[in-house]
């Protein structure tokens, strides 16, 4: 099932699967050395899915000197300095598109960093889209 909001984006999206917290971790850790700037990074999953895991290893393939990574659950932001910037979104809080924007999470979002934003399936209407 497609979420509503999603229904008219572009099917440019990829879904990984990973067996293992440092598989997840290295496939961060890879797509942050690849990393160009611009990038938002659309993490979808349940609780213990491993998205933070991934930021983690996000974080070091960027040279982000930060060595405890957490979710920013209740912050809803945390930035990163490293090779590139790095900002760790997460909308779990969130209920509503309105409460986002309020957030001027556009600024992060179309930055020259990059952006990795946990339950982003909370947020597709406010999501840039690809391409």
């Amino acid at each position: 099932m497609v979420p509503p909001a999603a229904q008219d984006r572009p099917e440019e999206s990829l879904s990984l699967w990973s067996d293992s917290s440092e598989a997840t971790f290295a496939l961060g850790e890879w797509i942050g050395r690849e990393a160009a700037g611009g990038e938002v990074l659309a993490l979808i999953g349940p609780l213990g899915a491993g998205k933070t895991r991934f930021v983690q290893g996000l974080a070091k393939g960027m040279e982000v000197a930060e060595r405890y990574i957490t979710s920013p659950t209740f912050i809803l932001m945390q930035c990163y300095e490293g090779r590139l910037p790095l900002y760790h979104i997460d909308l779990y809080r969130m209920e509503k598109a309105a409460e986002m924007e309020a957030l001027g999470l556009e600024e992060f979002l179309e930055g020259e960093g990059v952006a990795a934003v946990e339950w982003a399936d909370k947020g597709l209407e406010v999501l840039p889209l690809p391409g």
